[in-house]
């Protein structure tokens, strides 16, 4: 049985990995799945065999495709201070918002 992990990263968010072979490069947010894992723009990439298929037209070979990370292995970045950032809740007449933790200013969603 998988926990379900919630996230507070969400899709177009920019983020910076954090750790691993990717440590330093930037990307956006393209899937958030389930199980705690992200789909980075430009970030884990790995080959991927393909096998031709003359019906639809698709002619295969070797294709660079992203594989999911971490959510772990992730920061957002935050433009202001040109750094990794932690982000932060809070609930405001109901609404939640979120804000990044060094500057108390909020994510543009």
């Amino acid at each position: 049985m998988t926990v379900q992990q919630k996230s507070k990263l969400k899709k177009n968010d920019e983020v910076i990995v954090t750790s691993g072979r990717d440590k330093g490069r930037r990307g956006e947010i393209i899937r958030v799945m389930n199980d705690g894992r992200l789909m980075v723009a430009g970030v884990n990439m790995v080959k991927k065999h393909k096998r031709p298929n003359p019906n639809v037209g698709d002619q295969g070979g070797i294709i660079d495709q992203e594989a999911p990370i971490q959510a772990s292995n992730v920061a957002i970045w935050n433009h202001e201070s040109e750094r990794a950032d932690k982000i932060g809740l809070r609930i405001e007449d109901g609404k939640k918002t979120r804000f990044f933790k060094s500057n108390g200013k909020e994510i543009d969603s």
